[in-house]
């Protein structure tokens, strides 16, 4: 069994991290906000570069906490712009983020989990199950890995929880990593600029309704009806469509933010026009964004991106519905960073 390192992760927020160690100490309050600085945003690589500590707590820093628990085993670009990281844990397991630019956008798509538990038969994120959970400090590192690819005068914007693993499934870690996020002594993304992604966990869901949050919620259908559901997103079988629409209406009344759903479009499964038509009476009535992926395909499953005639078709059904649809352009493609493409296997040594 591989052994953890037993020093304190710097950038985990949970009780007994940096700020609890500080004020054990007896430190002035400004000693954190300096680290914090160095950390979001001066990217400091170690807490020898925070030249303007005491070298004496530089040392003790060094000695009692790591910044970094991951190791990069693999960096991927793609033409587009988009970047790729398989980060290797401390015990052992792996996970991929990704950093998007689109404009002037410079978005980030995190992982919660080492794998995936919820099954959707179209994804490689849960090929080989789950593992476990990440801590708040991973899910954070993984923003600030993304981050050190920006040049110095650029710096994230969005951030999407919508890599690896079900988020809802650890949203007591998620979302102290997302209160780093949108700090102003922390990355200081908007509240209206994150997104977490989720299968359609009721149960969940309203535990993040409970907690006032503002966050925008995508929910994540690729079926519209129960029957097919099933069979695409397993754990559907003890949830039903119904529950999820009725948990995501009560976020929606309770943050006032517009609801997102996910439809994952597969060649000859859930495209055909009586789909869509189902589809729309699904959602009818609701203040939503229906974002359509056409389906990036997986190596070693069978699935296919429909046609551009059928994509087309069902895109009309439901513009002409009155259903508020975009079509996700693809990106990232190449180096399987497109959605439902993240995994946890590579083959390649590490890079840094």
């Amino acid at each position: 069994m591989r052994v953890v390192d037993a020093m304190r992760h710097a950038l985990d927020p949970g009780n007994g991290g940096l700020g609890d160690w500080l004020a054990e100490r007896g430190l002035p309050a400004f000693r954190g906000r300096q680290i914090r600085q160095w950390l979001y945003e001066k990217r400091a690589v170690d807490f020898e570069a925070m030249t303007d500590l005491p070298a004496q707590l530089r040392e003790e820093l060094a000695a009692e906490f790591r910044i970094w628990t991951t190791q990069i085993v693999k960096h991927s670009e793609a033409h587009d712009g988009t970047e790729k990281l398989l980060l290797q844990l401390e015990d052992g397991g792996r996970i991929e983020c990704v950093l998007l630019r689109d404009g002037i956008r410079r978005s980030i798509c995190i992982s919660t989990q080492v794998g995936c538990g919820m099954g959707c038969v179209f994804c490689a994120s849960g090929l080989d199950g789950v593992v476990r959970n990440l801590t708040a400090g991973e899910m954070v590192e993984q923003m600030l890995r993304l981050q050190h690819l920006l040049p110095a005068g650029e710096r994230l914007s969005h951030i999407v929880v919508m890599g690896m693993g079900e988020p809802l499934a650890s949203l007591e870690r998620l979302l102290p990593a997302l209160d780093e996020a949108h700090r102003q002594d922390g990355l200081g993304i908007s509240v209206r600029r994150i997104t977490i992604s989720t299968v359609g966990l009721p149960p969940a869901m309203d535990r993040l309704t409970q907690a006032k949050c503002q966050y925008h919620l995508a929910v994540s259908l690729h079926a519209p009806n129960d029957a097919l559901r099933n069979q695409l997103v397993p754990v559907n079988k003890k949830i039903g469509l119904q529950k999820v629409l009725e948990a995501a209406d009560r976020y929606f009344e309770a943050s006032g933010r517009r609801l997102t759903f996910e439809y994952v479009l597969l060649a000859g499964v859930n495209d055909q026009p009586a789909h869509a038509r189902q589809l729309a009476a699904l959602l009818r009535g609701r203040a939503m964004l229906l974002n359509v992926i056409p389906y990036n395909p997986v190596a070693g499953l069978p699935y296919q991106t429909p046609s551009l005639p059928a994509q087309k078709r069902f895109r009309e059904i439901l513009e002409h519905a009155g259903v508020n649809v975009q079509f996700r352009e693809r990106k990232g493609d190449e180096i399987s960073a497109a959605c439902g493409q993240l995994r946890r296997v590579s083959t390649a040594g590490p890079s840094s």
